[in-house]
């Protein structure tokens, strides 16, 4: 990123303007907005200007996902920011719903009906060259209802690239009314502080966020990025797209904590279970159905339903050496890990060619929907398996487990009847109720107990001796 945008071609002109009635605002004492600058409050005298003179900021986070959803029309960002297709691309994509860009954004909405309703109450931000800092959104508002003038803040002329960066990010994450960055967007933001060379733990201050938060942000975003890379066609014309994962928040967290705890005894399990969810995240299950793909749910469920245009041959692992040391060797990917990440592979680059309607011929994304439509079949039958086996383990340990909690509380009431006794606070009659209570109990499971084990163990020989009259 370069330190400054340059001036606009109308910026000389527009910052005149702001002048003129920036001096008028100062000799009235007029209103001010108290923004972070540089580390340090900063008041800002706040003025009226033409909407229409303003410009979009090419770099807000809140559309930095959406804008590769047209190639062309993003170069034209990249070459010409303050042209008319480059402005009229970025006025578009603030009213687009982050999820699905050919919807009208609900909250885009609702800001249009409150302006239409109250008027502006907060006002925006502007760099001395017309750039809109903090506001974007509102001004794409407030020109498609007709207003004719926008109230914004300024900032000061030695303004740079980077500052208009920080007091966005600063003004967005503050609590109050603003409409929130979509959730791709807000990872592309963490991670380009953190890639400023900023601590994590300064950046997750400002995002108001714990450090485990941003460091599990961090690896989902990285896990997206590796994603978007393996999906691309051998020409590189298909790709994912970012916003491809913006519905995806919950699953993808969910998978970094299941994958770091397993990691930490297993990461050859680790990575089957990370490249199992990742395929089921592609064929849109829900995070219920995510849960039940462990570490052996490619081998145990998939492997053998699978058709054979989904039997991706991976490459055979090799044993490959450390230079220098000939006696160390690294360790190897099994060959179930690299066959559950080939499968991945081949769904990733189906769901790209079946979703890109602009470079893809009809046949090809014909074929990578009907392959999409089988790997969904066969996971649906993996998955009502993997559900009933865990229906059964759950019904398997729910048993013990509530034998195990009652005993975590009868051991708890040990604790408190020894210090109500010293206290002299027991309850004499009550205690010896409750036991009454808790005999019958035992009564009752020892007669289920007795009909089902005609060679008891010794738990249950105990229990069968525990409640027989004496």
């Amino acid at each position: 990123m370069s330190s400054t945008f340059g001036a606009p071609p109308r910026g000389e002109h527009v910052k005149g303007i702001i002048q003129q009635r920036l001096n008028q605002a100062m000799s009235e004492n007029g209103a001010k907005i108290t923004i972070d600058w540089r580390g340090e409050p900063r008041h800002l005298y706040v003025i009226s200007m033409p909407v229409d003179l303003l410009y979009f900021n090419p770099d807000t986070h809140r559309i930095r996902a959406q804008r590769t959803l047209d190639p062309e029309r993003d170069r034209a960002i990249e070459e010409d920011p303050w042209g008319q297709q480059a402005q009229d691309y970025l006025r578009d994509l603030l009213r687009q719903r982050p999820a699905n860009p050919d919807q009208v954004d609900p909250d885009y909405t609702s800001l249009m009906d409150e302006l239409d309703d109250s008027g502006q109450r907060e006002p925006g931000i502007v760099s001395p060259y017309g750039i809109l800092v903090d506001g974007n959104t509102r001004a794409a508002a407030l020109q498609e209802l007709g207003e004719k003038n926008i109230r914004v803040g300024v900032l000061p002329d030695d303004t740079s690239r980077q500052d208009i960066n920080d007091v966005e990010l600063s003004l967005q994450l503050r609590k109050d009314r603003r409409r929130d960055y979509s959730y791709i967007n807000r990872l592309i933001a963490i991670d380009e502080e953190v890639g400023r060379g900023r601590a994590e733990t300064d950046v997750a201050k400002d995002f108001n966020i714990k450090l485990p938060t941003l460091q599990r942000d961090r690896w989902v975003y990285g896990l997206i990025l590796e994603a978007i890379d393996r999906s691309k066609s051998d020409d590189g014309a298909s790709a994912l797209r970012l916003i491809d994962f913006e519905q995806h928040q919950e699953k993808l967290r969910e998978l970094h904590r299941d994958y770091t705890k397993l990691a930490a005894k297993d990461p050859e399990a680790a990575q089957r279970l990370k490249q199992s969810r990742l395929a089921m995240v592609l064929l849109d299950y829900p995070k219920t159905s995510l849960r039940l793909a462990e570490s052996d749910f490619y081998t145990r469920y998939l492997e053998s339903r699978l058709p054979e245009d989904l039997k991706t041959k991976a490459a055979v692992p090799h044993r490959a050496a450390v230079p220098g040391i000939p006696e160390a060797i690294l360790p190897q990917q099994s060959t179930d890990s690299a066959q559950v990440k080939a499968l991945t592979d081949q769904l990733l680059r189906a769901k790209a060619v079946a979703g890109d309607s602009k470079s893809a011929s009809p046949t090809d994304i014909a074929d990578a929907s009907a392959l999409m439509r089988k790997a969904r079949d066969t996971f649906d039958t993996a998955v009502k398996l993997a559900g009933q086996n865990a229906e059964l383990v759950k019904r398997q340990t729910a048993v013990p487990e509530r034998l195990t909690d009652a005993a975590d509380y009868v051991t708890q009431c040990a604790n408190e009847f020894a210090e109500a006794k010293a206290k002299r606070a027991l309850d004499d009659e009550a205690f010896d109720d409750a036991l009454l209570v808790l005999r019958t109990s035992l009564e009752s499971l020892a007669r289920q107990a007795g009909r089902t084990y005609s060679a008891p163990g010794e738990g249950v020989a105990w229990l069968l001796d525990a409640v027989r009259d004496k």
